[in-house]
Parts: structure tokens; sequence; C-alpha cells
């Protein structure tokens, strides 16, 4: 397991240890809080930190779960590909395009006050990245069981996610976060694509 990959597995696990142990001060403190960036006042600085820390707090040990095993299986590729520092740009950049994404676009759909936590955008940034690194390498879904190459699993899922998000069909999920964070993923690629020598 490379070391980022490892590092953020070991603080997604604590974070929600301290979760339990904490209750909701700390969805108060490090979740995102869309309502307070579309309510017209200055954004704090603890807004912003939000951006980030919002990625390390879970809904529920199902959510953590299926974050944490997809972050297994695409962020080691990912890593050993790009260095542990090319992985953190495009983890963290999906990570704030995502929380963006949500505030701009999904909070404005859905005019909820709800909090918004998870490392989705994060790992859908990762899933997209292994799919434009590895286009042709094999994924099995979970339910139904059928193999697909990366990029063909990655754009039935953004579409799926898309028109969830316009309908509004699936409530509790930041369809946007993760959107966004597929949007961020992309933009790290191509940078990286116009110049080798940040590989």
């Amino acid at each position: 397991m490379p070391v980022f990959t490892r590092t953020l597995l070991q603080i997604n696990i604590g974070a929600f240890v301290l979760q339990i142990l904490l209750g909701q001060g700390m969805l108060a403190w490090f979740a995102l809080w869309p309502s307070d960036w579309l309510a017209g006042g200055s954004p704090t600085l603890a807004t912003f930190w939000q951006l980030v820390s919002y990625s390390f707090l879970h809904g529920s040990l199902t959510h953590l779960g299926l974050n944490m095993f997809a972050l297994y299986m695409f962020g080691p590729a990912v890593e050993y590909r790009w260095g542990a520092r090319g992985m953190a740009e495009v983890y963290f950049t999906s990570v704030v395009t995502g929380a963006l994404a949500q505030i701009v676009v999904g909070a404005a759909l859905t005019h909820s006050n709800a909090p918004v936590v998870g490392a989705s955008a994060g790992v859908f940034g990762l899933l997209l990245t292994f799919a434009l690194l590895f286009p042709e390498r094999r994924i099995v879904l979970l339910i139904p069981p059928i193999p697909l190459p990366a990029r063909t699993f990655v754009a039935v899922y953004a579409a799926i996610e898309l028109l969830l998000g316009v309908t509004g069909s699936v409530n509790g999920v930041a369809h946007f976060a993760h959107l966004g964070g597929l949007a961020g993923a992309g933009l790290v690629y191509l940078w990286k694509r116009q110049s080798p020598r940040r590989q």
C-alpha cells in the first residue's frame, strides 16, 4: 500500500472514530454547510477550511466503508503512476471542486440546509484519473457483477450521477459533489498532460 493512499485511509478512519466520540460537534465545525455560503455573508476562515475538512467525515459506517473500499481499489494505481504528490494534487483538487459544485449547483437546486460530508468527491476524482490512465483496465461492478472497461464504467457512472442530480430522485446524496470531483480530476489530468515534467 503506497504511503499517501495508506495515510488517507488512516485519517478517514480516525476521523470517523472522533465523530463517534465527539458527536455533532464534529459536523458543526468540519462538515461543509452550503447554506453558509449561500446566505450572502462573508465566509469565515472556518468556512474555507470546510472545503477540505468535510471530505474526512462520513454519515455512517457504510458510507465510510464504500468510500474507503474505492480508495483502496483505485488509489494505489494512481499513486504508483503519479507518485504521492501527484495523487495528492488530484485528490484534493477533486475534493475542493466537488465542494464548490455542491454549493453552486447542488444546494441551489435542492435548497437543502443539510451538511455535506464524505470522501466521495476525491474518490470520484481518483476513479476518473484511473480511467484516463488505464482506459482498458476492467472494472467489475458489485451489482450487477458486469465487467466493463474503466472508461466505459466512469462514463456510465457520471451519466447516472448527472441524471440523479438534475431530477433529485435520490435524496441525501451530494451528486454534484461527485460530478465536481470528476471535473477537478479532469483539470489536473489535462494540466499534467500539457507539462509532462509535473508527473
